[in-house]
């Protein structure tokens, strides 16, 4: 099936729920490993965020977060490539988040900002920050640039 096309089957979780800490904890939790399907995908990017929804980590817990990134960027890169490569800007944004199964309010939860301000970006009504930027980087595994018209 493809991506955009598969059922979204996270469920929501309060992203302040406690986290472990230490790297090594959090490996308990959830043990890094090759992401191979959906499933493993979508569990793992749960997982990163709840991470990045913390407004400060732990040593470990940004250890643990740039392992799951990576893991997902190996992912993506096989399996969800970007097809049409002269998106740019915001029109990268809005594909990054249809595949994602995403809208507007997600955006704003994503960037740490008022759920209405995700609107008032997409409608180009708003910039994004450089802050915005790297974080919409790290989430999707995409390069900082696609993001800049």
């Amino acid at each position: 099936m493809h991506y955009a096309q598969r059922k979204k089957t996270q469920t929501k979780q309060n992203p302040q729920e406690t986290l472990a800490g230490r790297f090594e904890q959090l490996v308990e939790m959830m043990p890094p490993q090759a992401v191979r399907n959906e499933a493993q995908y979508q569990k793992t990017l749960d997982v990163i965020d709840r991470l990045m929804s913390r407004k400060k980590l732990t040593q470990g817990q940004a250890l643990y977060l740039e392992t799951l990134v990576q893991l997902v960027q190996a992912y993506e890169a096989e399996h969800h490539r970007i097809e049409a490569t002269d998106l740019r800007g915001i029109d990268s944004l809005r594909h990054l988040l249809t595949e994602n199964q995403l809208n507007a309010s997600d955006l704003g939860r994503l960037l740490g900002v008022h759920a209405s301000m995700g609107s008032k970006i997409l409608k180009g009504e708003r910039s994004l920050t450089v802050e915005h930027v790297r974080t919409l980087a790290t989430r999707f595994g995409v390069r900082p640039e696609l993001f800049i018209d």
